[in-house]
């Protein structure tokens, strides 16, 4: 059995390119495979392995004081779903082209699982505003499922999302407009540039999809949740559809 992990944590790295080779060093020391992006403001990973080694792994990243926090969302796989590692230096960990997009001076206000799934069940957010989901992906990762009634945009990256969502702002002014994607990277980025664009009734997802199936599992989701791997799209029970097949 392999473990799969997806993590990423908004952090001040002064030496990318630094911090990127001892990445890959012991991430090929652990035979892992998958990918790590960094950049000056973070990382973002997506790795598999026998669980040990990913563990292993884990816990140098949290041995480095910037890296303490780092929330990771597992999964398991019959298979391993990459088939090389691969470690880059970008200029940003999920590319979106916004100055004031960066979470690190600050967070965008969030909604945690356990809450958006009550919120759902009620109808109304806990103030009485009807609510909205805002998928933040693109058309391939929303036709494998999505939150029942969720707005979805036609795009094909997310660099297109403020012009897409443009001409439904004035729709959405009434509600609380919750943001969500598949780890929670995409809606954070997407959440504070768009609250300071005027639109300060939109909250992110804590944890996007998957911190959602690991906390709640399915409730108000309608489908699978698109990955960018060989396992192709994971249950609300995080299982692979590959392993369904």
């Amino acid at each position: 059995m392999i473990l799969n992990a997806a993590a990423y944590h908004f952090a001040v790295v002064a030496d990318p390119e630094g911090l990127a080779a001892l990445l890959r060093e012991r991430a090929e020391a652990g035979g892992l495979r998958g990918t790590v992006l960094v950049a000056g403001e973070g990382i973002n990973l997506f790795l598999a392995s026998p669980a040990a080694a990913l563990h292993g792994f884990l816990d140098a990243l949290r041995a480095d004081a910037r890296f303490a926090d780092l929330v990771v969302k597992f999964s398991h796989s019959q298979a391993q779903p990459f088939a090389r590692l691969k470690v880059k230096v970008k200029p940003e960990i999920i590319s979106f082209r916004r100055d004031d997009a960066s979470p690190l001076a600050g967070r965008a206000p969030a909604v945690a699982p356990a809450d958006l799934a009550r919120w759902i069940a009620q109808g109304v957010d806990d103030a009485g505003r009807r609510v909205v989901l805002l998928d933040t992906r693109n058309r391939e990762e929303f036709g494998h499922g999505t939150f029942a009634n969720a707005l979805t945009l036609p795009i094909d990256n997310f660099t297109e999302l403020p012009e897409a969502l443009a001409p439904h702002r004035e729709a959405l002014a009434d509600a609380t407009v919750v943001s969500f994607c598949t780890g929670g990277i995409r809606c954070e980025k997407a959440a504070l540039h768009l609250r300071r664009d005027g639109m300060d009734n939109l909250l992110q997802l804590d944890g996007g999809i998957l911190g959602y199936f690991e906390q709640v599992g399915g409730y108000g989701y309608e489908g699978r949740c698109f990955v960018f791997d060989e396992r192709v799209a994971l249950d609300p029970e995080l299982k692979p559809l590959v392993d369904a097949a």
